[in-house]
């Protein structure tokens, strides 16, 4: 018996995945939740095999959750099921810990199978975003540009050029805040910067917009 928790902030999606396990004597669904906090809860009470995880979800994302699992309650795996087909957000869950990667439009058996596959150890992945993951992979995970800026950190220096708030660029890249200002103050201290408008001077100065 393997025990699945549900987390997604759409009820109608959680309902659909509980009616895909539900009557399959292999599987137990032992909770849904529809944010980061309550689903940590429910791990923490619950102690599952699997975790169905949303990138998208509420204050904390799904990749911020999937760290938090992994740190603190390191039995239970994460399989993110999402609609996101984003190389960036397929690395940062990859590096948060997930254990596979599954998109929404997956056959209902074909999900079960993800879920049998991680609870034994496998790592599932879409044939897409596994693709992606190889690009990256022979390119090489930590490639950088110049004065070793990380491709996301281009990335929000590049939402910074265009005017975008530290809100607006979390939810474009499905993170917090709270992570969005750790990066953007690494941003400065790498570039020399104290605001946003000399960040940008200097990434324009080093060719890296």
């Amino acid at each position: 018996m393997i025990r699945v928790v549900i987390v997604d902030d759409h009820e109608i999606v959680r309902r659909g995945i509980v009616a895909i396990l539900h009557g399959d004597p292999g599987f137990e669904v032992v909770g849904e939740a529809g944010d980061a906090e309550e689903a940590l809860r429910l791990i923490r009470a619950t102690h599952p095999d699997v975790a169905l995880v949303d990138v998208r979800l509420p204050e904390i994302s799904g990749i911020e959750l999937c760290y938090r699992i992994q740190h603190d309650m390191p039995r239970t795996a994460v399989l993110i099921l999402t609609s996101y087909l984003d190389s960036n957000v397929v690395q940062e869950c990859i590096r948060a810990g997930a254990k596979g990667y599954v998109l929404k439009d997956v056959a209902s058996t074909d999900l079960r199978r993800s879920i049998r596959e991680i609870a034994r150890g496998g790592s599932p992945v879409d044939p897409r975003a596994a693709r992606m993951m190889l690009h990256w992979l022979h390119q090489g995970e930590t490639s950088e540009a110049p004065d070793r800026f990380t491709l996301r950190e281009i990335e929000i220096l590049r939402l910074i050029a265009e005017g975008l708030t530290n809100r607006e660029i979390a939810q474009r890249l499905c993170l917090s805040e709270n992570t969005i200002k750790t990066y953007i103050q690494n941003l400065y201290q790498k570039l020399d910067a104290h605001n946003r408008i000399e960040a940008v001077m200097q990434a324009t100065r080093r060719g890296l917009l």
